[in-house]
């Protein structure tokens, strides 16, 4: 968990000093960008400008978590990356009000490392449920 959320905050801590708010830079051109965006919805920018009700949702989700946490599949690592992508996104809307993505493979929308945990996580963690059934 600690390591996914190190991560993910010293990612965006990069990019935000390294780029400004829109800037985008080619790593690989038309494949791969780092562009910095901020989104105050969720997924692919739904739901903007409802950065509160996503710090509730993310607070519920982390409650919950820890509620079910003897309950959920093992391995725990699995569950311990999805909360650690839960938390980076967290300290993004808690401090800086909306989440930083910079992520840009051109045919997706703009994501980050904590995205990525959690989506990964989430698909890995469905497969060990149904496994388990």
């Amino acid at each position: 968990m600690f390591l996914a959320v190190a991560a993910d905050q010293l990612s965006k801590f990069i990019i935000k000093n390294a780029l400004v708010p829109g800037q985008s830079m080619p790593v690989i051109r038309d494949i791969f960008h780092l562009t910095y965006i901020t989104n105050t919805g969720a997924t692919w920018g739904l739901f903007k400008n409802n950065n509160t009700l996503f710090i509730f949702i993310s607070l519920i989700a982390i409650g919950l978590f820890f509620y079910y946490y003897d309950k959920l599949p093992k391995p725990r690592l699995v569950n311990a990356v999805i909360l650690g992508g839960i938390l980076g996104n967290l300290i993004d809307r808690i401090f800086l009000g909306a989440v930083v993505d910079f992520l840009d493979f051109r045919v997706w929308p703009v994501f980050n490392i904590a995205d990525s945990c959690i989506s990964v996580g989430v698909i890995v963690l469905l497969i060990f449920m149904i496994k388990e059934k």
